[in-house]
């Protein structure tokens, strides 16, 4: 999934204008101007589309952390420069709490069969022989039907 698609799926499940995407980021201290956020919602075919960085996703979803579960006292931890789909899918269990079990119930209320053992796989660092890159239509399933389990 690009950057974009994850924002505005965040953006959708969370009913979030866009002067709340902003305080969003405000809670990591990144300023971002509202244009910047109309840009990063536009279709790429159109003139005023922007591609939204790993960074700047990165920024998005530790906000959204924050928001959800509060800022964690002391340091800052590093921030990623790169995101893949496993960071993403990492971030969202941290910020709605979700347990591996949850997170199993919500692929397989999207016909997606995935064992204990493959969730472990993604969740790893990406470092370990076990690691498995989550692909994009697991993250895309994975995300509706988060969306699906929010809104109940």
């Amino acid at each position: 999934m690009t950057n974009n698609d994850v924002f505005k799926r965040i953006r959708f499940i969370e009913d979030f204008t866009n002067l709340q995407l902003i305080d969003v980021f405000n809670e990591v201290d990144f300023k971002v101007e509202q244009e910047v956020i109309k840009a990063w919602q536009k279709k790429e075919d159109q003139p005023e589309f922007k591609m939204i960085t790993d960074v700047e996703l990165a920024l998005f979803l530790n906000g959204l952390i924050n928001i959800k579960r509060g800022k964690k006292p002391g340091a800052k931890p590093p921030l990623e420069t790169e995101l893949e789909n496993n960071d993403v899918l990492k971030k969202l269990k941290i910020a709605y709490q979700l347990t591996s079990d949850d997170i199993l119930k919500l692929f397989k209320s999207k016909g997606k069969k995935v064992s204990k053992n493959e969730l472990s796989a993604f969740l790893r660092n990406p470092d370990q022989a076990q690691y498995r890159v989550l692909q994009d239509q697991y993250l895309r399933n994975f995300m509706s039907a988060l969306q699906v389990h929010l809104k109940k």
